[in-house]
């Protein structure tokens, strides 16, 4: 087995990759999951799934659940399923779809929505709160200002409960030449929060 361990934090180099798809660096998927509060039994739905490290590390840490990670390139889709058969993964479903307007055909509502991309973000914050059970979380990430206001915006108008709000700052220890140096990983915004009714 790829990854014989319940600890999330699978590493980086363990993944399939293609040149130019984003990835949640290591790091930043063990803080991304901790605000998904999961449970054994939990649906979630990956949109913008990109490289598939968030479908995956559910996938594992919710044996009873679904994972339904959405994408809208074929190829990129199709490495998303290559890296769940390599963690040996049967409760990953890759829908390929641009969101919003795929969500409507997902067969699960879900208990938990993790948003890692989409062009048009407020809209899909918007459309994933029609579909999210009561007790929900969502959690998406913004890697610049615009997606920040977007998703903080997003948020406010649609009453989100509990809001959290957290940006990373880590470093790596990297070897470069002679020497070893830390190297920072691109700052993220976290952002969760609860729909309560």
């Amino acid at each position: 087995m790829l990854w014989p361990y319940v600890t999330p934090g699978i590493p980086d180099e363990l993944f399939e990759r293609l040149p130019g798809i984003p990835m949640s660096k290591r790091e930043i998927r063990l803080m991304l999951i901790s605000h998904l509060r999961l449970q054994a039994d939990s649906v979630v739905w990956d949109i913008g799934a990109g490289t598939g490290t968030i479908a995956v590390e559910t996938g594992l840490l919710c044996p009873q659940g679904r994972i339904i990670a959405v994408e809208r390139d074929e190829e990129v889709a199709n490495l998303i399923r290559k890296n769940c058969e390599l963690f040996e993964l049967d409760n990953v479903e890759v829908i390929e779809g641009s969101a919003p307007e795929c969500l409507k055909d997902l067969s699960d509502p879900p208990h938990r929505v993790c948003i890692e991309g989409g062009r048009p973000i407020k809209k899909i914050v918007q459309e994933v709160w029609n579909y999210l059970q009561p007790h929900g979380r969502v959690v998406a990430t913004a890697a610049n200002l615009e997606s920040l206001y977007a998703l903080s915006e997003s948020f406010a108008e649609l009453q989100v409960r509990n809001i959290e709000v957290v940006q990373s700052a880590v470093n790596r220890l990297e070897t470069r030449g002679l020497h070893q140096v830390f190297a920072a990983v691109s700052p993220t915004f976290i952002l969760s929060g609860e729909k309560l009714d």
